[in-house]
């Protein structure tokens, strides 16, 4: 197997963390350098990650390219990168994450194996020990968990973790669309696309990486507006859809209501009590409410903004 492979970073103003992900991403191990390069590609209005892996460019085994795009969202970065990326598998690296040496060698014999499109892998949330507050619930809110064997899956997961085989995209150069800069989900639209064409999933329980959620997102109020507008993904998509989806609209919506219902009475009585779980059916609840309240004054934003 001789297919080259372009590990992307995106990132925006965590150096500490993008330094971690791009060291772990230069440490792997089982797969010929000669076929590997880093795109790290800054999300920043001025260059600032620039210095910084340009450095590490000077001490890595494999070429590293740096790709500044100013223009803010996480659908230019993800474009930005694949742009300049000259990999026909691409392997996504979130800055906050940190993979172990048999990671991408890992996806790879997965993908080879299963002859798979895209290959999704497990995350690992953790928190630093002084966390103790819903520790728990926020090591979990920052996971991704899958199935327990390596097999090919019907649905799919974020981008974070996954590699995907560039000639099962419709656009090599930009699959990824810009309607979701602002409140992420483009990954959600890229391979809900790529699932339409036919295109074949899988999953390598053993290729998990760890993720270190920074200090101002280890809170409930950060968490639970997350929750939100996870909540308002499927119901934003069906309004989005080219028609639009109403039955599917009508049907998140219902669905919606009836868990903020449940879970927001649950998680009131489980506050009341101080019960350890009252946190993730706080969160259940927020994306039920979600599902209802999807569109226009209700969006949150979380990408597509400068950072100053």
């Amino acid at each position: 197997m001789s297919e080259r492979v372009s590990i992307v970073i995106p990132t925006q103003r965590r150096p500490a963390g993008l330094m971690t992900a791009a060291r772990s991403a230069l440490a792997q191990q089982g797969v010929d350098p000669a076929r590997l390069e880093l795109v790290v590609v800054d999300n920043d209005q001025s260059p600032s990650a620039q210095a910084s892996v340009q450095a590490l460019a000077a001490e890595a085994p494999f070429p590293v390219v740096y790709v500044h795009e100013p223009e803010p969202g996480v659908a230019n970065a993800r474009n930005a990168a694949l742009a300049e990326a000259g990999g026909d598998f691409i392997a996504f690296l979130d800055d906050d994450e940190e993979a172990p040496a048999g990671w991408l060698a890992e996806l790879l014999t997965v993908q080879a194996r299963l002859d798979a499109d895209v290959v999704f892998g497990p995350v690992r949330g953790r928190a630093p020990a002084d966390v103790r507050a819903h520790r728990d619930y926020l090591e979990t809110f920052f996971s991704r968990l899958g199935p327990a064997e390596t097999r090919v899956i019907e649905d799919y997961y974020g981008c974070g973790n996954s590699l995907l085989r560039r000639a099962a995209l419709r656009d090599p150069k930009q699959p990824f669309s810009a309607v979701r800069n602002h409140i992420g989900g483009e990954d959600d639209l890229l391979f809900g696309q790529m699932k339409a064409d036919g295109a074949r999933f899988a999953w390598a329980a053993e290729a998990f990486v760890w993720e270190d959620p920074v200090p101002a997102r280890l809170t409930l109020d950060y968490t639970i507006r997350r929750a939100f507008a996870y909540g308002q993904g499927p119901s934003a998509a069906c309004a989005a859809a080219d028609p639009p989806n109403r039955a599917g609209l009508v049907f998140w919506m219902a669905q919606g209501l009836v868990q903020a219902s449940v879970f927001g009475l649950l998680a009131g009585l489980k506050w009341i009590v101080r019960a350890p779980s009252f946190a993730a059916t706080l969160d259940r609840a927020a994306r039920g409410l979600g599902k209802t309240l999807w569109w226009g004054p209700f969006k949150i934003e979380f990408y597509g903004r400068s950072a100053v």
